[in-house]
């Protein structure tokens, strides 16, 4: 699936939105980097060019209480079915537990 968004215009977005949710809870940087035990340099880098490690900024979104909300949306999509012939024919489809070699 073809996405409608770079990579970079997500990075800034998501920095945005972040620092967003930081004013919204009335936090400095420093109050934020001490609460949440990233660096001041790193979340100010986070906030000006959307880099950060991946632990850094699930440390920053435990400390801005949205871990739980990015756990969920990147969570697959749950099916429905409309009768039980698509219950059954799913049971039949093994899904894939590897990802394929290109």
């Amino acid at each position: 699936m073809e996405s409608l968004i770079t990579t970079s215009k997500a990075l800034r977005k998501t920095a945005e939105n972040m620092r967003a949710l930081r004013l919204e809870k009335e936090l400095t940087q420093a109050g934020l980097a001490k609460r949440s035990g990233v660096s001041l340099a790193s979340l100010r880098k986070f906030e000006q060019k959307g880099l950060i490690s991946l632990e850094s900024f699930f440390k920053l979104a435990m400390a801005l209480g949205c871990l739980e909300n990015l756990v969920e949306a990147i969570k697959p999509l749950n099916e429905s079915f409309s009768s039980i012939d698509d219950v059954l024919k799913n049971k039949e489809d093994k899904k894939r537990q590897r990802g394929w070699r290109k």
